[in-house]
C-alpha cells in the first residue's frame, strides 16, 4: 500500500504527516503519523513514499483551525497500528477533553490497568504516533509537573497554553 506524506507549517515547526488512502472514504486519507521536528524515531520521507499535499488538505484545515484557537478537536480517520494495550491507552487519550489534563495514574485507572502498569501506560503514551491529533500532551506527572513529551517539553507547553491550561508545576 502506498504511503503518502506532506509537511504542514505550524507554531510547533514543520509537521510531517504520513498516511494512506482511506479504506472507508474514497478519495480520503487515513492519517498514520504526525511528527514534529526532532522527534525521536519519527518517520522520514523515503523513496517509497509519495509526497501528496492535496491528500492531507482536510488535516491541514483542521490543524490550522486548532492552532488558531478555532477548534478543540479533530474529525479525521486514523490508520495506526499498535497492540491492544496501546490502543486502549490511545483511546483513553482521545477522551481527555480539550483544556484538561490527567496523570499517567489516572489514565491507567481509566483503562482498568493496575497501579503497577503506570510505566507501561507511560510507554504507550510515548509511542503515540499522532502528536497533537491524539492529545498525549494533556498527560502530566502525578505531582502536576510537566513530564516527557516526544515533541519536547517546550512544544508541550505551547499546546497546553493554546488550550488555556496554566503552566503546570515544575519538578
Amino acid at each position: 500500500m502506498t504511503t503518502l506524506y506532506t509537511e504542514i507549517a505550524s507554531p510547533l515547526g514543520l509537521l510531517l504527516v504520513t498516511g494512506r488512502p482511506s479504506a472507508t472514504a474514497p478519495g480520503g486519507t487515513a492519517i498514520a503519523s504526525l511528527s514534529v521536528p526532532g522527534r525521536k524515531n519519527a518517520p522520514a520521507p523515503a523513496p517509497d513514499r509519495l509526497r501528496d499535499h492535496a491528500a492531507f488538505a482536510e488535516a491541514e484545515r483542521q490543524l490550522t483551525a486548532y492552532f488558531a484557537g478555532e477548534a478543540e478537536g479533530f474529525d479525521l480517520e486514523f490508520a495506526v497500528e499498535g497492540t491492544e494495550f496501546r490502543r486502549r491507552v490511545w483511546d483513553a487519550l482521545d477522551a481527555i477533553p480539550y483544556g484538561a489534563t490527567t496523570t499517567y495514574g489516572e489514565l491507567a485507572a481509566r483503562i482498568g490497568a493496575s497501579r503497577a502498569a503506570v510505566r507501561a501506560v507511560g510507554g504507550a503514551v510515548g509511542a503515540n504516533p499522532l502528536l497533537v491529533l491524539r492529545p498525549c500532551h494533556r498527560v502530566i506527572g502525578a505531582d502536576g509537573s510537566l513530564t516527557g513529551y516526544a515533541g519536547g517539553l517546550d512544544r508541550k507547553r505551547v499546546l497546553l497554553a493554546l488550550e488555556g491550561v496554566g503552566e503546570p508545576a515544575t519538578a
